[in-house]
């Protein structure tokens, strides 16, 4: 085993990875640990085996550069692969768009081995815009992964429903093997509209619900670089409605089966309080403002998201 690996996920990552790959490469303070880097191509149909091998052959002997081919395509699936060929104890996720400060490693694996009950603990992610986003972006900056919760350490509370993102994320690799399914509810499945949201929460759900503590750790800062296409109404609106539609399946999934009904009448007043007051605040201009229109995709998908995920199971 060793110290900590570093996981990236990728589908046609041929143009991003040299950028992630050269961060990597000139990462500060890691001598005193042990650790390697995978790729995981995640079925490319472009040159991300080429690219990956390209720096095999004058990559630095202290810290191995692995590839390995996941066949079946979903972010899920990929990670899945990183936790089963990692040698790590600590497994750090970067995406393919993400770019680590030269201290990621260093920061990264030094949280982790002073937090003996951490099971995950996220970074602070910063963006990188191609375009200046619309305004008021900040309300709905989450959904893009974006996270600054301060300059100090915290831990993320179960009662408050709220989990870091997937970018960025380490998972202590015992945590996630003894608790993750290996086939998530929240993975690709077709046509299913929450196949592409949601499956990083349920993963760190799971491992939450096992006692491990998930933290968030400022010291570990990335960049996360948004081309011009993820600010475009369609693709924010897709993002709202993928999430929404996921929601009830995570809520219920951290309340205890008892309690579920409870919870799913709250829940539902809740969405519908928050429609209401949303129309009345805001009125014509969510047909205008990109930012109030996806808040209401979301606050609308959440609302219908049991009752889609009960007609998906009724389809299965």
């Amino acid at each position: 085993m060793l110290d900590f690996t570093v996981a990236i996920p990728t589908y046609n990552g041929e143009s991003r990875l040299p950028d992630v790959l050269e961060r990597l490469k000139t990462q500060i303070n890691t001598e005193i640990f042990v650790w390697e880097i995978i790729v995981v191509d995640n079925n490319s149909t472009d040159n991300t085996k080429k690219v990956v091998e390209d720096y095999q052959k004058n990559w630095p002997q202290a810290y191995p550069l692995k590839y390995c081919f996941e066949p079946q395509q979903g972010l899920c699936f990929g990670r899945q692969t990183a936790v089963e060929e990692a040698k790590g104890k600590f497994i750090g996720f970067i995406d393919d768009d993400n770019l680590p400060n030269p201290d990621w490693v260093a920061e990264a694996f030094a949280f982790g081995q002073s937090h003996d009950d951490v099971g995950a603990y996220g970074s602070l992610i910063i963006a990188e815009f191609e375009v200046n986003p619309p305004e008021n972006f900040h309300k709905i900056a989450s959904l893009l992964g974006l996270t600054n919760r301060g300059s100090n350490a915290i831990i993320y509370e179960p009662h408050k429903k709220v989990l870091p993102p997937g970018a960025g994320l380490v998972v202590r690799r015992q945590a996630w093997l003894e608790n993750v399914p290996k086939q998530l509810i929240l993975g690709p499945k077709g046509d299913n509209a929450m196949a592409q949201r949601g499956e990083d929460l349920e993963a760190l759900i799971y491992i939450q619900r096992a006692g491990w503590e998930i933290w968030y750790n400022p010291k570990m800062c990335i960049h996360h670089r948004i081309p011009r296409q993820r600010l475009e109404k369609d693709y924010l609106i897709k993002i709202c409605r993928q999430t929404g539609l996921s929601r009830y399946y995570t809520r219920m999934l951290s309340v205890k089966t008892w309690q579920r009904p409870i919870a799913f009448l709250a829940y539902t007043l809740n969405d519908v309080r928050k429609i209401l007051f949303h129309l009345w605040k805001y009125k014509t201009a969510i047909r205008e403002d990109i930012v109030y229109a996806c808040q209401m995709e979301l606050y609308i998908a959440s609302l219908i998201s049991p009752f889609y995920v009960w007609k998906r199971y009724l389809q299965r």
